[in-house]
């Protein structure tokens, strides 16, 4: 059976340079009933004010994916990578045994609105590694377009966990259907737009989750961005 997990429900803070939704406890928001979904920690929705951002910091044992949906994102790490992501690309970044890295808005005028997930790693100690990569819009319009997995594949990011992710964006008035996964743990998330599911109502933020696998149909009643976990 298929569960709501409302946008109003998340952890929300807003620090003045940066607005954030947190779904799972992260930093000072905790919620005992919500520290993730099986092999899904965080999923964060974040809007970054012009000329800010996150300072050079550390992360280990954690597989890193960002999506930008408006403005730009500028990313430098200790691996020596230096990039501006984008809307129609998405980035992945493996933890692994240690990493640091910054993000920063780099527009003087327009904020930046986008979510990072985190997703936990096969094994610890992973040599660290970096990977980002355009997905244009006419690869998922009204269809599923797998954008990571465990093996890369069909020009996917490349993750270290048993997990795949889809993403599509839906013309109003159409619907994308996705025949059951057996054996997985389903997540859908809401980035932009409104749908309809099962006869719910979702919108910007909102989610469903399901434990046994289940076949979806996504009616988008607005032009609509949706993600979907299929998590082993």
């Amino acid at each position: 059976m298929k569960r709501l997990r409302k946008a109003n429900e998340r952890g929300h803070f807003d620090h003045g340079w940066l607005k954030t939704s947190h779904t799972f406890s992260f930093g000072h928001y905790f919620d005992p009933d919500w520290n993730g979904f099986h092999t899904l920690r965080v999923i964060n929705e974040d809007f970054v004010a012009p000329g800010q951002g996150f300072g050079t910091h550390g992360h280990k044992d954690m597989e890193i994916i960002t999506i930008v949906l408006s403005g730009e994102l500028e990313h430098k790490d200790s691996l020596g990578n230096g990039e501006v992501l984008r809307p129609g690309e998405l980035q992945r970044m493996t933890a692994g045994s240690g990493i640091r890295h910054s993000e920063f808005n780099p527009s003087a005028s327009s904020p930046t609105h986008l979510y990072q997930i985190w997703v936990l790693p096969e094994a610890k100690d992973l040599v660290p590694g970096y990977e980002q990569r355009p997905f244009p819009q006419k690869e998922q319009r009204d269809k599923w377009r797998l954008v990571a997995s465990r093996d890369g594949r069909d020009g996917s990011l490349t993750i270290r966990q048993r997990a795949d992710l889809w993403l599509t964006t839906v013309t109003a008035g159409q619907s994308v259907s996705k025949p059951a996964a057996p054996g997985t743990h389903g997540w859908l998330q809401v980035l932009s737009g409104t749908i309809t599911v099962d006869g719910r109502f979702l919108e910007p933020g909102d989610a469903l989750y399901w434990t046994e696998a289940e076949p979806l149909e996504v009616h988008a009643t607005a032009e609509s961005q949706v993600l979907l976990f299929e998590l082993a």
